[in-house]
């Protein structure tokens, strides 16, 4: 799948100190996915080197290329039952 990353998203990156390849693995691989309320996709992975947490990844599907909107560490993320 085609993405690019918007500047908030690039700019988040490089704060938080993630990798673009662990957002590329979250998108392409995750561990599970929703649609959020406002219609962009959410995609979570548990990252090793950062033991185990779960990198939460928003993307906004509607547009061409896709975009990812932001990725976090997300402590409250839970898998959906």
């Amino acid at each position: 799948m085609g993405y690019e990353f918007s500047k908030h998203a690039l700019d988040m990156l490089k704060e938080r100190n993630i990798t673009e390849a662990w957002v590329k693995d979250a998108i392409d691989k995750p561990d599970y996915y929703n649609e959020g309320l406002d219609g962009n996709m959410h995609y979570y992975k548990s990252v090793p080197e950062r033991e185990g947490r779960p990198l939460h990844v928003v993307i906004n599907a509607r547009v061409k290329p896709v975009k990812v909107v932001t990725a976090f560490f997300d402590r409250r993320a839970r898998r959906p039952e």
